[in-house]
C-alpha cells in the first residue's frame, strides 16, 4: 500500500466540506490550481495544516468567502490574445450578422473585461443594438466589479494597444472616461448586457445562444469536469453556433469534437454542425 501525503489526503477532505457547506464544487477542478491556491491562503493564515483550515473554513463565513475568492478564476484583461479577437471579428462576425437577434454568453467572465471588448466590437460592427450578452460567473465580487466597469488606469496602455492589434476601428479613449487614477467604460456599453450569477460546475443549460465565449477556464478542470462542460456548452448553441475556447484549450477527446467544424485552429474558434 502506497503511503499519502496527509495533503493529499486533507484537500478532498476540504473540497468535500466546501461543497457540503457552501455548495460550490471545487472537487474536479485540477489539483495542482487548487492546491496552489489553498496553500497560498494558508501561508496567509497562523494554521499550520489544511485541516486546520477546513475546521476555520467550517465555522468562519468571512474566511470561508476569501477562500472562495481564492479558487475562482479572475484572470483577465481587455482584448486578451488580440489575434483572437481581430479572428472574432473576421470570421465570427458575418456569421453574426445573418441573425436577427443575437444572444451571447460569455462563461466565467471573472470581472468582466472580455465582455466590454465584445461589446465594443458588436458596437463597431453595428450589431450591438440587436445583441444581448449574457456575461456570467460564480464569484459574485467579481461580477460586482463587472457591474461597475471601473478598472485600473494602469492597464489602458496596454488595453489599448491589444485593442489596436485586434483591428479596432475607433480610439479606445472613446469608450471610457478618466478619473483619477481609474477609467470608467461608457455606460453605452452595459446597455446590452446582463450580468448573472452561474456556475458552470453544478448550473445546467443557461439560455440558447449563437456564440460561447469561455476562454483560460477550462484549464483548471479535470477532464471529467471539461467533458461535463462540454456537454454544457453543446446543448445551449443553437445549431450553427460559434464556441470560442482559449489558446491552450481544445475539443480533442472530448464527447463532441465530432460535433464541430473548426473555424479558426489556431484560435480555438468552433462551429457547432447542423
Amino acid at each position: 500500500m502506497t503511503i499519502r501525503n496527509i495533503s493529499e489526503i486533507e484537500l478532498p477532505l476540504l473540497l468535500e466540506a466546501i461543497y457540503q457547506k457552501y455548495g460550490y464544487d471545487f472537487r474536479q477542478y485540477s489539483e495542482a490550481h487548487i492546491k496552489r491556491r489553498i496553500m497560498n491562503r494558508l501561508a496567509l493564515t497562523p494554521l499550520v495544516s489544511i485541516s486546520e483550515l477546513q475546521n476555520k473554513v467550517l465555522h468562519d463565513e468571512l474566511f470561508a468567502s476569501r477562500l472562495l475568492q481564492d479558487l475562482s478564476i479572475t484572470v483577465t484583461e481587455m482584448f486578451r490574445d488580440p489575434d483572437f479577437y481581430k479572428s472574432l471579428r473576421e470570421k465570427v462576425i458575418p456569421i453574426l450578422k445573418t441573425y436577427p437577434f443575437i444572444k451571447i454568453w460569455h462563461a466565467g467572465c471573472a470581472t468582466g473585461e472580455e465582455a466590454y471588448s465584445m461589446a465594443i466590437i458588436l458596437k463597431e460592427e453595428n450589431l450591438y443594438d440587436r445583441t444581448t450578452i449574457y456575461a456570467t460567473d460564480f464569484n459574485q465580487h467579481a461580477l460586482n466589479q463587472a457591474k461597475e466597469g471601473v478598472f485600473s488606469n494602469e492597464k489602458i496602455k496596454e488595453y489599448t494597444i491589444n485593442y489596436q492589434r485586434a483591428g479596432g476601428k475607433e480610439s479606445f479613449a472613446d469608450y471610457y472616461t478618466s478619473k483619477y487614477d481609474m477609467v470608467i467604460m461608457d455606460q453605452s456599453l452595459k446597455k446590452n448586457i446582463v450580468w448573472a450569477n452561474q456556475n458552470l460546475v453544478t448550473d445546467s443549460v443557461f439560455a440558447e445562444v449563437h456564440l460561447i465565449l469561455c476562454r483560460n477556464v477550462l484549464i483548471y478542470f479535470n477532464k471529467d469536469l471539461q467533458n461535463r462542460v462540454q456537454k454544457l456548452f453543446f446543448d445551449s448553441l443553437v445549431n450553427g453556433g460559434i464556441l470560442c475556447l482559449g489558446i491552450k484549450e481544445s475539443l480533442r477527446f472530448c464527447d463532441f469534437e465530432a460535433q464541430y467544424i473548426e473555424v479558426d485552429k489556431k484560435q480555438k474558434i468552433f462551429k457547432k454542425k447542423y
